[in-house]
């Protein structure tokens, strides 16, 4: 093997390494921004399966508007927020949030197969290499440059 050959070699190992740690970052991220999202629908549900009886339920469906006023020769922005709410049914708002759950959970599992799939196929991100040229490679390669 040429020197420029292994030397392009180290580079690609180390980008493929560099991509794969950035992908491994992002699928941790997203895991414990989806867990931590999952275990509030979780007590959600939990909180509306402890109501007894017929329980008036209520669903967000507000935005938030900024409304421009002017006064004197300045204008101010204020945020004004239509509280706009529904009246849903509990079995409802039980389904809807158990889907949501469910959809959540399977995000988790595909996310956590792509992390252990990065760890199983890139075993060196794991661990702390450095990868140690020969000595008479570098003085042939500044010789040879110079």
């Amino acid at each position: 093997m040429t020197e420029p050959n292994s030397s392009q070699i180290l580079i690609q190992i180390q980008q493929t390494a560099v991509q794969s740690q950035r992908a491994l970052n992002v699928s941790l991220q997203q895991t414990s921004v989806k867990d931590r999202e999952r275990r509030i629908l979780q007590l959600t549900i939990d909180e509306i399966g402890k109501m007894k009886g017929d329980v008036s339920l209520y669903k967000g469906v507000g935005k938030m508007y900024v409304v421009r006023s002017e006064i004197g020769a300045s204008y101010r922005l204020h945020q004004l927020w239509l509280g706009r709410f529904m009246n849903v049914p509990r079995s409802t708002m039980e389904e809807e949030l158990k889907a949501q759950e469910k959809e959540l959970s399977d995000d988790i599992t595909s996310l956590n197969k792509k992390v252990e799939f990065v760890h199983f196929n890139f075993p060196l991100l794991s661990q702390r290499f450095v990868v140690k040229v020969p000595r008479e490679a570098v003085q042939r390669r500044s010789i040879s440059a110079a």
